[in-house]
Formats: C-alpha cells, sequence, structure tokens
C-alpha cells in the first residue's frame, strides 16, 4: 500500500509559476513511477507528467512540454511538478500517482488532488 499527499496547489496569474509535491509513505517508493494527472470539473482525468522509478525517464503531455517539470527525490519519497508560464486552461484538480508501471494509463494509488487556479 502506497499513500500520497500532493501540496503546494493554490491561485496564481497567467504567466506564473507554481511547484508542487506529492509525499508517499508506505511501501519502496524508489519500486514506483510516478505521474501527475488533472483533471477539469466535468472532464476526464489526463496524465501530465511522468517519470520512472530512478528518474532517468520522464514524459510530458504535449500541452505542457517546455513549461512543466516532474521531478523525484526518492530519498524524500517526495515527487515534483514544477510549473512555470502557467496559462488558464492550465487550470485544475492535480493529482498525483504511483505504479510500478512507468506511464501506467491506471496508476494503482492515487492522492487525493490539489486545486490549482490560474488567473487572468
Amino acid at each position: 500500500q502506497v499513500q500520497l499527499a500532493e501540496s503546494g496547489g493554490g491561485l496564481v496569474q497567467a504567466g506564473g509559476s507554481l511547484q508542487l509535491s506529492c509525499a508517499a509513505s508506505g511501501r519502496t517508493f524508489s519500486s514506483y513511477a510516478m505521474g501527475w494527472f488533472r483533471q477539469v470539473r466535468g472532464g476526464k482525468r489526463d496524465i501530465v507528467a511522468a517519470i520512472n522509478n530512478g528518474g532517468t525517464n520522464t514524459y510530458y503531455a504535449d500541452s505542457v512540454k517546455g513549461r512543466f517539470t516532474i521531478s523525484r527525490d526518492n530519498a524524500k519519497n517526495t515527487v515534483y511538478l514544477q510549473m512555470n508560464s502557467l496559462k488558464l486552461e492550465d487550470t485544475a484538480v492535480y493529482y498525483c500517482a504511483a505504479d510500478p508501471v512507468f506511464r501506467a494509463v491506471y496508476p494503482d494509488y492515487w492522492g487525493q488532488g490539489t486545486q490549482v487556479t490560474v488567473s487572468s
């Protein structure tokens, strides 16, 4: 079992930056690939970024490529999402997820989500 807790969401103006964190507890964090997903109200949950268990391979959705950076610190059991040049359309609830498989479509474990709101 893995427990995930996101933090760092909030209100930011367009063009600004936020860093999300996801702290993991439970089984060995470094065994899991991690991902960040987002969901707008009434929409589906889409992958934003992913990182493999060793941090050597990453994936980004086209919509965030060049603006967002995913990273992890296995010593701290934490994965991060640095979000720069934020746009109105980045407004969503952001979830971190863990799965043994990199870029899993339906990860085994999810956090509770953190709201990111980008204002004009």
